[in-house]
């Protein structure tokens, strides 16, 4: 090879382009093993889900009124969801064995946010969305469980579910059916008659 002003130039560039090449591979080879997270970083990393995946929205008192009771941080709330479940209310998050998640190990809790089943194998609410929340990693979904155990526990029993049909009583949230709501709010589609639709 003929040494010229242009491979001078371009010599010091491919040897830090090989240099970052190789860097990259032993890192990506090691990208699956993440450093272990002290007991303290892993309930930082808990509270951080929480607060961003707005847990204290549904499961603090008061937070849907603008003005959530933070003496009782995710407790549970007395408000209604209604839907074609009937009434469900969000559940007491916090590690009280009475009322809450206190008799729950994390693993249980980890099941429950990737499942959407309770450790006796009875559904949550439909309303709680844990489609989503399955989709956290195995250290986010522990983080998240730690957090839970390491708060306050606050002794709250939510009202009981309210099966579809009986009497709905107390506070409520109503979620028209899917078809009530289309009916409402899309346009009809192309070639339906305008008498079809209310």
């Amino acid at each position: 090879m003929r040494w010229t002003r242009r491979t001078a130039l371009a010599t010091p560039w491919v040897a830090t382009l090989a240099t970052l090449a190789s860097l990259s591979c032993m890192t990506a080879s090691n990208s699956g093993k993440s450093a272990a997270m002290t007991p303290e970083q892993k309930v930082a990393r808990g509270k951080y889900l929480v607060m961003t995946n707005a847990c204290s929205d549904c499961h603090t008192p008061g937070t849907l009124y603008g003005s959530a009771d933070t003496t009782r941080w995710l407790s549970g709330t007395d408000l209604g969801w209604v839907g074609p479940w009937g009434v469900v209310h969000a559940a007491n998050l916090t590690p009280d064995p009475e009322t809450g998640l206190g008799t729950w190990t994390e693993d249980q809790i980890v099941a429950a946010l990737r499942t959407g089943s309770r450790p006796d194998g009875r559904p949550l609410a439909p309303i709680m969305p844990w489609q989503s929340f399955a989709n956290f990693t195995d250290e986010d979904a522990h983080a998240i469980a730690a957090y839970l155990m390491s708060i306050p526990a606050v002794k709250h029993q939510v009202p009981p579910v309210i099966p579809p049909g009986a009497r709905m009583t107390g506070p409520l949230v109503i979620f028209p059916p899917p078809s009530a709501w289309d009916a409402m709010n899309l346009p009809k589609p192309p070639g339906e008659p305008a008498s079809t639709r209310k």
